[in-house]
């Protein structure tokens, strides 16, 4: 009980610093049962309550945006699919309370050992001087310090701070209907201008309208007729070119359910500059498919730096170190990180390489492959073009990619040595005309690729479009042949 009392006080006494929302932000558990967001001095700070009797404060630091309404817009699209920030929060409070009971069960132990210490004569001796004075005193002085430790700052306060806060409707206004998720937020009342109020009310409007637009989408994917697979085939969706919109994941989500994929390559571009601020997007790509079978990717040439990489590697992508490794259905993968990305362009353990030096090692890493009758069915890159020469001289089945925000194939090529391989470019997934696509709708058609694998050969690729006003247009499913 002691351990107990003592990890719940550091527990309550932590903090953490996280990525968040496009922020840098430090969050502080306690078992009040309420979520408090202190958003800085321009915005007012907001309360919902915990799902659980443990609550926990955000504050919200330093943001790269270029002007408030951008940062507002920002927030629109987060809320409207926020599962990746949620698990995020959870992790982190999941990780204090673990180290707050490792370090609540060395310090309880204490006491047990240090009377193990003192021997079963000494022991006798402290009882029988339980009834004195002085034995008393040391009894009580005792049980008040057990009683300062047991005691957690901010037990037992489960009602949420009534003054000074009011409901998310009020402070907007009637003017504009808030949706069911957000009946429960209240907002502290002290921000008041009517700047912060119309940013506030166009945040909700963009979170309405992006939250109406991909849920009808992610409900209408499960009506798309899309091939089923075969009990002997794997599918995997194909995305690229997100560009933060973390509104298409829970779309990109469900159109593979639909197409029967179970696991899922991802071909780069989930950021626009690659920054710290641009974690939200990856959390939301991880928490989106998560449970999948298999998870593949590549950095664009928009995910610049190494942060994007190290991310997703932590949340259980996998990538690629310059050697073919085991893909979907018994498939053999080989893919490379975009090297026109500054920090990019590593092949094993080398950097500076140019685009031409990096396509080159790529082909002839497949066709080494190759002639030891470990054949690369899939190269997985940002650029289809880097797979071209692995193509010409047939020492690949299909080469897979994105970039160009158009979708392109699949188209076969027969190599030099008459062998049949194919490439395929995918849309872009996110919507995107320039390098971010974050707003209530699509600025551009998003497409998503269902890839069929069987006996580790890709067998057929089946192209999704979800267009600007919310059609659907499926593409026939083309069966890849070879030669």
């Amino acid at each position: 009980m002691l351990s107990i009392c003592i990890a719940a006080t550091i527990f309550v006494g932590s903090e953490r610093e996280i990525d968040l929302a496009s922020h840098e932000a430090t969050i502080s558990p306690d078992f009040s049962g309420d979520v408090v967001l202190r958003t800085g001095p321009v915005l007012p700070d907001l309360w919902v309550p915990s799902p659980s009797k443990i609550g926990v404060e955000v504050q919200l630091g330093k943001s790269d945006t270029a002007s408030l309404p951008e940062l507002t817009a920002r927030y629109a699209a987060i809320a409207s699919q926020p599962d990746g920030q949620i698990a995020v929060v959870e992790r982190a409070v999941t990780s204090m309370a673990l180290a707050a009971l490792v370090q609540g069960a060395a310090i309880g132990a204490v006491p047990l050992l240090m009377w193990a210490a003192i021997g079963p004569e000494r022991r006798r001796g402290l009882v029988s001087a339980l009834p004195t004075r002085k034995g008393a005193i040391g009894a009580t002085v005792l049980l008040v310090v057990v009683a300062a430790v047991a005691v957690p700052t901010g037990w037992g306060q489960q009602d949420p701070p009534v003054e000074n806060w009011s409901s998310l409707q009020d402070f907007v206004g009637t003017a504009v209907p808030l949706p069911e998720q957000a009946r429960d937020v209240l907002v502290l009342g002290d921000a008041s201008t009517g700047q912060t109020r119309r940013l506030i009310a166009s945040a909700v409007s963009s979170y309405q309208q992006g939250l109406a637009f991909y849920s009808k989408a992610t409900d209408d994917a499960a009506d798309l007729e899309l091939r089923e697979p075969d009990a002997d085939e794997t599918v995997v969706l194909l995305v690229s070119d997100r560009h933060d919109n973390v509104g298409m994941d829970k779309v990109a989500r469900a159109i593979a359910k639909a197409g029967g994929a179970t696991n899922v390559f991802n071909a780069g571009d989930d950021t626009s500059t690659g920054e710290r601020w641009e974690a939200f997007s990856l959390d939301s790509l991880g928490a989106a498919f998560e449970d999948f079978d298999g998870r593949w990717a590549v950095s664009g040439n928009h995910d610049n730096g190494t942060f994007v990489r190290g991310h997703m590697e932590e949340q259980g992508w996998t990538y690629f170190d310059g050697a073919e490794i085991d893909g979907p259905g018994n498939a053999r993968l080989l893919g490379v990180d975009d090297p026109r990305s500054s920090g990019l362009g590593n092949w094993r353990d080398e950097t500076g390489l140019t685009s031409s030096e990096v396509a080159q090692r790529l082909t002839d890493e497949a066709c080494d492959a190759d002639e030891r009758g470990e054949r690369v069915n899939t190269i997985l890159v940002h650029d289809a073009d880097f797979g071209d020469d692995a193509l010409a001289r047939g020492c690949v089945d299909l080469v897979v990619g994105g970039h160009t925000h158009v979708q392109d194939g699949p188209t076969a090529v027969i190599g030099e040595n008459d062998t049949t391989g194919y490439t395929y470019t995918v849309g872009t997934t996110g919507g995107a005309a320039y390098a971010i696509a974050i707003g209530s709708k699509l600025r551009r058609a998003a497409g998503v690729a269902l890839i069929t694998y069987r006996e580790g050969r890709p067998v057929g690729i089946q192209s999704v479009t979800l267009q600007t006003n919310g059609r659907y247009d499926v593409d026939d499913w083309v069966e890849l042949t070879y030669s």
